[in-house]
């Protein structure tokens, strides 16, 4: 049986990537920290073409080779204007939402290099000025990036560097409680990351050969529906993604166990493979739920949508509060490494 030590490592890992920035199209610094990872690790890891990273963790049966995938794009925004008061009003990368992001700090990085701080206001945000505060619909029309610098017009802030096409970054807020809560943005889907990590950690530490060639593609685009649509080994019959368990009103899971979807707004998983987890869950003893996610996609659906003739399944640690300020469990962790082992008989 794993030791939980490994949930540790792979939190360990996934707040380390937490700290880097990485929002849909920002990702190099990212693929970096995972590239350099699972190479420490003695597994070969290449770049992608569009700037993921593929790692090979071995294994016997070429010609039934699993494909895990996961992702360490996140959400985030982009600079679409620079307005004459000098502030910013931003569009979103991926799903984020403009009430959920509100009062938030940021990050500027423009092209020269330089960063600016900021945060997420509604635009005439002080409530003793503005009596329509609590009733204005939160668009991203209507909130705007408060530039921590001097600036009053869109002369003063393109002086500093900052134009359109810029990237803006949420600060992630990561912290892991007393009682083994994790909570931070982006842990969909930077704590998969991490997971995978650590399994790749417990197949180091025991000397342990797959009896199946395993493959990682840590994807770049996943926010925006294309991560997974390429980069497919020879020999791969099937791909799981480790992402976000969902957690939610109708939903089983918690944040302390592992998900098994069965069903997301892409239709259906492979019946087989979802079949299969689930007997694994059981045999390792794993703490799991099944669940359907009404809006919910993952990057195997891209895998299987670009023409991929594989089976297909989705887990992962249970994370409340997704898109947002989310959080998940430690246990969570360890139970979705339990599935992992159980599903690949290690």
């Amino acid at each position: 049986m794993i030791d939980k030590k490994y949930a540790d490592y792979s939190w360990e890992k996934a707040s380390a990537l937490l700290n880097i920035d990485s929002p849909t199209g920002f990702t190099k610094k990212a693929a970096e920290f995972v590239k350099k990872e699972f190479s420490a690790l003695g597994f070969p890891a290449e770049y992608t073409v569009k700037g993921g990273v593929l790692a090979d963790l071995g294994g016997k049966d070429d010609n039934n080779a699993l494909l895990l995938e996961a992702h360490t794009d996140t959400l985030g925004g982009m600079v679409a204007e620079v307005k004459s008061n000098g502030r910013l009003r931003i569009t979103p990368l991926g799903g984020m939402n403009a009430c959920n992001a509100e009062t938030e700090n940021v990050r500027i990085y423009t092209r020269s290099g330089k960063i600016y701080e900021g945060a997420l206001q509604l635009c005439n945000a002080s409530i003793h000025v503005n009596g329509d505060f609590s009733t204005v619909s939160r668009t991203w029309d209507s909130v705007e990036i408060v530039i921590d610098e001097d600036v009053k017009t869109d002369e003063d802030t393109r002086k500093l560097g900052i134009e359109t096409g810029d990237i803006v970054c949420f600060e992630p807020r990561t912290r892991r409680t007393e009682s083994g809560y994790l909570k931070s943005r982006f842990l969909d889907d930077k704590l998969s990351v991490g997971i995978l990590l650590g399994f790749a950690k417990y197949l180091k530490d025991n000397g342990i050969v797959l009896p199946r060639r395993v493959y990682v593609h840590v994807t770049v685009y996943e926010e925006v529906g294309h991560g997974g649509s390429s980069t497919v080994p020879g020999g791969v019959t099937e791909a799981i993604s480790v992402d976000m368990g969902c957690v939610g009103d109708g939903l089983k899971c918690t944040e302390k166990q592992v998900s098994v979807c069965a069903k997301d707004s892409g239709g259906p998983y492979s019946y087989d493979t979802v079949g299969k987890l689930i007997e694994a869950a059981k045999a390792m003893g794993a703490d799991y739920a099944v669940d359907v996610y009404p809006h919910y996609g993952s990057d195997v659906e891209a895998t299987l949508r670009s023409g991929a003739d594989i089976r297909h399944g989705l887990i992962g640690a249970g994370v409340y509060a997704s898109h947002g300020y989310e959080r998940s469990h430690i246990d969570g962790v360890y139970n979705t490494l339990k599935l992992l082992c159980g599903y690949l008989n290690v």
